[in-house]
């Protein structure tokens, strides 16, 4: 079974897509089966990743509402071992549309339990709120990726998402840990950089991933060209810190299978 895992902030611009894109791209380097589920109407990460939004037969959209079976939606991505749920502008109207439904925190839930088994790990890549579409990905997941960035006001909005995922872990998902906090686009030369991340650190501990994302140029141009770090340029920056999360993320996950 696959490890389903949602990567969620409401505050925009903190690297979640960008994660999304490159977590996810870095393990299907590594060999494991990948699936990346574009759940922002924005579809960043659909766009970042080379899909031609205009090409597709079938969306995330049309699985949540339409009930289209979720494989008829996937798509293979440019890098091996790498798929995409792909998502577009119709996701807006979804959270409207999925308010009078039975067991509305849970469609999301449905929609991946019937292809969790064809993956190694399943990436929900979130909007920048705390609306329905979020509690779906958190109530759908195993655990949550928090990226917090390392700028002025980064933990600013954090108690509330944080209140949101107790509220579903206990109503909803009793399951849901959090993976961890993800400290994005820190520049070792700025104080402030240095000032947010031990303010994390003292906060959350344990819980803070030892990778840390670095601000790096070619992790912000590779979008623009529809390709991942790790296609776009091997040998940046951004490219081996992405790396070296995927390879912590799988130390976790092997340390959390010896335990069960």
């Amino acid at each position: 079974m696959g490890r389903i895992i949602a990567i969620a902030n409401q505050k925009g611009g903190v690297g979640k897509t960008t994660t999304a894109i490159n977590l996810a791209a870095s393990l299907a380097a590594l060999e494991k089966k990948i699936l990346i589920v574009d759940a922002d109407p924005q579809a960043n990460a659909t766009s970042g990743i080379g899909i031609d939004t205009r090409q597709m037969r079938s969306t995330i959209y049309d699985c949540l509402i339409e009930n289209k079976e979720p494989a008829e939606a996937i798509l293979r991505c440019e890098i091996e071992n790498l798929s995409l749920m792909p998502s577009n502008i119709d996701l807006v109207g979804a959270e409207i549309e999925m308010l009078d439904r039975p067991e509305r925190e849970k469609i999301l839930k449905n929609v991946i339990s019937r292809i969790e088994n064809d993956y190694d790990f399943i990436f929900i890549d979130c909007s920048p709120s705390l609306g329905l579409l979020t509690v779906n990905a958190l109530t759908a997941a195993h655990s949550v990726i928090i990226p917090v960035q390392c700028e002025y006001f980064a933990l600013e909005g954090l108690g509330k998402l944080l209140n949101t995922i107790k509220i579903i872990q206990n109503n909803l998902n009793t399951g849901l840990e959090i993976e961890g906090f993800l400290l994005t686009m820190y520049d070792a030369r700025l104080r402030l950089s240095n000032q947010v991340a031990d303010e994390v650190n003292k906060h959350f501990q344990q819980m803070v991933f030892k990778t840390i994302i670095q601000r790096n140029v070619k992790l912000s141009e590779a979008p623009s060209f529809g390709q991942p770090a790790i296609l776009y340029d091997a040998d940046s920056r951004g490219t081996v810190n992405y790396l070296n999360l995927a390879k912590e993320l799988l130390e976790k996950e092997e340390a959390r299978v010896k335990q069960v």
